[in-house]
């Protein structure tokens, strides 16, 4: 006899809002409460009623979202939990993957943290189905996914269809990528014509964008990267586009980190840098703060994550 497909879905707290939009569209997905209270000293007080009759013979996802390092322990106590309670398989679904630019040792000393947190990922333990997968969006470094251990499964999804989307009911679009790397991570996703590729050198203490390969005369640019963490290279490279002829400059980036406040250097007097600056709702604490301000547009990641979880039987 088959057992039938019950997906149940779990967030954090941050990841409520989306969590909420994924379970909207389909009736079959059930998302489960979960209380996240903190004892007074700062420790997590974590509390599923029912938790047993919910996630036995399951399939749990659960959505996370590690926005800062103390919110990483309380979800993996929760996550750690799950297999305990029997769940048919567990799917944590954590967008952004947020040590990915920490992924390699240049010089001794450094810590790649980008491995630490694959390693406790990596002990999840085993559902009744066996290991747990791992769902990362655009990571910044494809060798990211060799830091898994053998006990989970990673799985790279990627953004690139929300933007293709949008992209295809207009005319006059050329892609550009602001480095080589962003070249690597979706130049594929995307025809060769009118692609625009520019390289980043330094000069001294400054860095300089410039095009190497394309013409963006008269042409809206769309810029695709992986994240935008101060902004400086985006606008760096739309001068660039704009001195050499572009008629509009748009960017996409998937996860949206700016930190301390560094959107506010696109927002107000500065609205007109983009025609519009898409991002995805894969950081939820920065989203909430941008809010719908001008040139910001988010592409919500519920109807790819839903698919993702109903195509997963």
């Amino acid at each position: 006899m088959t057992t039938p497909f019950m997906p149940i879905v779990l967030a954090c707290r941050q990841m409520l809002p989306l969590a909420k939009r994924i379970a909207d569209q389909n009736r079959t997905i059930s998302l489960c409460d979960v209380d996240w209270k903190r004892f007074n000293d700062g420790w997590p007080d974590i509390f599923v009623q029912h938790i047993k009759s919910l996630v036995e013979n399951r399939d749990v996802f659960f959505l996370a979202s590690f926005d800062k390092p103390g919110d990483v322990f309380e979800q993996l106590a929760l996550i750690y939990a799950l297999p305990r309670y029997l769940a048919r398989s567990v799917t944590v679904i954590l967008p952004y993957f947020p040590t990915g630019t920490m992924e390699r040792v240049d010089h001794e000393g450094q810590i790649a943290t980008a491995q630490t947190l694959a390693r406790m990922l990596s002990a999840i333990p085993l559902s009744t189905q066996g290991p747990a997968r791992i769902v990362l969006y655009d990571i910044h470094a494809l060798q990211g996914r060799f830091y898994f251990g053998d006990q989970v499964i990673p799985i790279l999804e990627t953004t690139m269809p929300l933007i293709k989307e949008i992209l295809s009911k207009e005319t006059n679009i050329s892609i550009a990528f602001p480095d080589e790397g962003a070249l690597k991570r979706f130049g594929s996703a995307f025809d060769d014509d009118n692609k625009i590729i520019c390289s980043k050198t330094r000069l001294g203490d400054q860095r300089q964008v410039r095009i190497a390969d394309g013409d963006p005369s008269g042409r809206h640019v769309v810029i695709v990267d992986d994240l935008v963490h101060s902004g400086t290279t985006l606008i760096e490279c739309r001068n660039a586009l704009i001195e050499a002829g572009a008629a509009l400059v748009s960017c996409f980036v998937p996860h949206a980190i700016f930190e301390k406040r560094a959107w506010e250097k696109f927002i107000g007097q500065n609205a007109g840098l983009f025609a519009n600056f898409w991002v995805t709702d894969s950081c939820p604490t920065t989203i909430k703060k941008i809010g719908n301000q001008a040139p910001f547009k988010v592409l919500s990641l519920a109807p790819s994550i839903a698919h993702f979880i109903l195509t997963s039987r």
